[in-house]
């Protein structure tokens, strides 16, 4: 296929209404796994996962893989960023010569040029692009980690964890719409909002939302409950980022998550999970983006590398007594609710 090049698009020019509120753009190639006509077929080997480091709506996707053991099943690569005249979007940075080497291409739009020569939007990861093709065939990070944890289901190490029950999928999914809304996506509405008014809304919006999360966590180890589900994994990715990273970009801050007694110990409970841990690349999320010839720089630029992310997320927490189930984050496979 023709090598085909596109700068990324600006959210500014296609994702911000005239009142300055930010609008993200809908996931472009949304045909779900399964075994019905039209839908992607599930099989073993045929797909890769493209991911970046930074971006939470792609590491959800990495952290499930490597929960449920699929890595046998679906490959996995990582994109990131090189500093251009032109923004030409994710690029395979860590890889020789700045190509993937099962894929062969530099940028991740030669991909959506594969599958759609006239999307316009912008590329985005996740995504999941068929081998076979070297197309981009799903980004939807709305339901990936479902597909994964439901339909990927035969694929899975023996006893992987439930992540999503069948009993619980209506509340999650309702639950993960509220999260998206207010906290996954309403972090990004207040950074990119172009007006007072949207900015202060969604600034409400998120900490009201993490009010509410703080009072559910009172009296219970994870989201619902005992046991960590989809749901766990969608708001920790958030939770991550956001001391390390979103702060810089938010004004006068209400709270750090530090702040917050029961989001701490829950976040630090949830990343002392080796997949959790070995998926959240702190020091790439908080990497300064100033000039230290300047005095007027971020605090990241100034101090980033001196921390020490990993020693302060690791700080014990008790969160464990308040599950009747203390050794076991997990709900497996195959066990009665």
């Amino acid at each position: 296929m023709e090598k085909v090049l596109r700068e990324r698009p600006s959210e500014l020019v296609q994702e911000v209404d005239e009142r300055g509120y930010f609008h993200r753009q809908k996931n472009h190639f949304t045909t779900p796994f399964g075994s019905e006509e039209g839908q992607l077929p599930v099989e073993a080997g045929r797909y890769r996962l493209i991911w970046a480091k930074g971006c939470h709506w792609s590491n959800r996707s990495s952290i499930v893989i490597e929960l449920l053991g699929l890595q046998g099943a679906v490959s996995v690569n990582l994109v990131g960023r090189t500093p251009r005249d032109k923004d030409l979007g994710w690029e395979f940075v860590y890889d020789a010569d700045n190509l993937d080497p099962v894929l062969g291409v530099q940028f991740l739009s030669e991909l959506y040029a594969n599958a759609d020569p006239e999307y316009t939007g912008r590329p985005t990861v996740p995504a999941v692009i068929d081998l076979k093709t070297k197309k981009v065939v799903n980004n939807d990070y709305v339901w990936l980690t479902n597909y994964f944890e439901n339909e990927f289901r035969s694929f899975q190490e023996p006893n992987a964890p439930d992540l999503y029950p069948i009993e619980l999928r209506k509340e999650i999914d309702a639950y993960n719409d509220f999260l998206f809304d207010n906290i996954n996506n309403g972090v990004y509405k207040a950074m990119f909002a172009q007006s007072l008014e949207a900015y202060n809304d969604a600034f409400d919006n998120f900490y009201k939302a993490l009010d509410a999360i703080e009072e559910r966590l009172e009296h219970q180890r994870f989201l619902f409950g005992d046991y960590v589900t989809d749901a766990d994994i969608r708001l920790y990715v958030t939770l991550a980022r956001f001391d390390a990273h979103y702060f810089r970009n938010l004004g006068p801050i209400r709270d750090r998550i530090v702040d917050f007694k029961n989001i701490w110990g829950y976040a630090r409970d949830l990343y002392a999970i080796p997949a959790f841990k070995h998926n959240t690349y702190f020091h790439d999320i908080a990497k300064g983006k100033g000039d230290k010839r300047s005095i007027f720089i971020d605090y990241n630029t100034r101090f980033a590398d001196e921390i020490d992310f990993d020693a302060l997320w690791s700080q014990p927490q008790d969160r464990r007594f308040l599950s009747k189930v203390p050794a076991e984050k997990f709900k497996r496979n195959g066990e009665e609710k």
